[in-house]
Formats: C-alpha cells, sequence, structure tokens
C-alpha cells in the first residue's frame, strides 16, 4: 500500500517512514505542511495518509477535507491533541482513525488497518445508499474508534447524502 506522510517535525516524518516500511509499506510522499500534502495526495495517488493536525500553512484537518473533495482514502490523523473538539472535528473532516502522540508503531499499524477497513465500509454504505435515492432507506451507522465515535449515514428524500455525529445513542 502506498501511503502519504505529512508531517512538519522532520525527525516524526523520519519515524514514520522507516516505520512504515518495516512493515511493507511504500512511502510514496512526504509533506512538511497542509498545502504540499494536498498537492503530493494529486501527484501521487496515495492509497492511505497519515497526517498531522497542526501544520505550518494549512492544518492537517483542512489538508484532510480538502483531499478526500479529490479522492477518497483511508487518513489516520496523527496528532498531540486528544481533546474532544479537535477530535470532533477530525472525524467531521473524514478521517477513519486517530493516533495521539507519542505513538509506537503498535498504536499506528492498527490504526492504519482500521481506518482502511472503515473506509471501505463507509464506501460500501454509500454505494447501499446510492442504489435506492428516490426512496426513503433507513440510515446505515459506522462506529469509529472503539464506539467513542459513531457516524449515521442517511439518504434524504432530496437524495443528498447526511453524515451525522451520534453521541449516546442520541444524534449530536
Amino acid at each position: 500500500m502506498r501511503i502519504l506522510i505529512a508531517e512538519d517535525e522532520s525527525i516524526i516524518r523520519l519515524d514514520l517512514r522507516r516505520m512504515l516500511e518495516r512493515a511493507g509499506y511504500e512511502v510514496c510522499a512526504e509533506a512538511r505542511n497542509g498545502a504540499e500534502a494536498v498537492q503530493l495526495a494529486r501527484e501521487t495517488e496515495p492509497e492511505a495518509a497519515v497526517i498531522d493536525v497542526r501544520m505550518p500553512e494549512l492544518s492537517g484537518i483542512e489538508a484532510v477535507r480538502r483531499i478526500l473533495a479529490e479522492r477518497s482514502i483511508p487518513i489516520v490523523m496523527l496528532t498531540a491533541y486528544s481533546d474532544p473538539g479537535t477530535v470532533t472535528d477530525a472525524i467531521r473532516a473524514g478521517v477513519f482513525a486517530y493516533v495521539v502522540k507519542p505513538f509506537r508503531e503498535q498504536d499506528l499499524l492498527p490504526a492504519i488497518e482500521t481506518a482502511c477497513v472503515r473506509q471501505r465500509e463507509w464506501l460500501r454504505g454509500q454505494r447501499d445508499l446510492g442504489r435506492s435515492p428516490g426512496q426513503c432507506v433507513e440510515g446505515l451507522d459506522v462506529v469509529i474508534g472503539e464506539g467513542r465515535w459513531p457516524l449515521r449515514i442517511e439518504r434524504l428524500h432530496d437524495g443528498s447524502i447526511d453524515v451525522q455525529l451520534i453521541s449516546g445513542g442520541e444524534d449530536s
């Protein structure tokens, strides 16, 4: 699998590359900031990405939004920030896994695999919802992060798709 790394700290980028390559992944590009991540995602067409939240020029969260607007890939958010607001913003942007620094190989590699599986489930759910745009279809629930971030995907009457974060069984 070809992975894009976006991290503004050189030493962390180097550690990420070594971990990923040891695990058999190919690092197709390394970005030092969010704007570069968007450009490299466009140029190299990675199959997944690991992106830091706080980076110069363009935040990781905004970079995720822009990358996913052009290409659907599983993205793991890597960050020192675990506050609920940042986590929620990252999930709303479209990440499928969240790893808090300092991280270890045994944290990162399962997060990448989880993100890939969740992204496939997401795409399958979108295809299923897209088959009957004129009908009212019951929503599809997707759980991310050991049940902490459940999402509900639902086809609305106008044919658009609505995604909501579900908290404690109630929509938030």
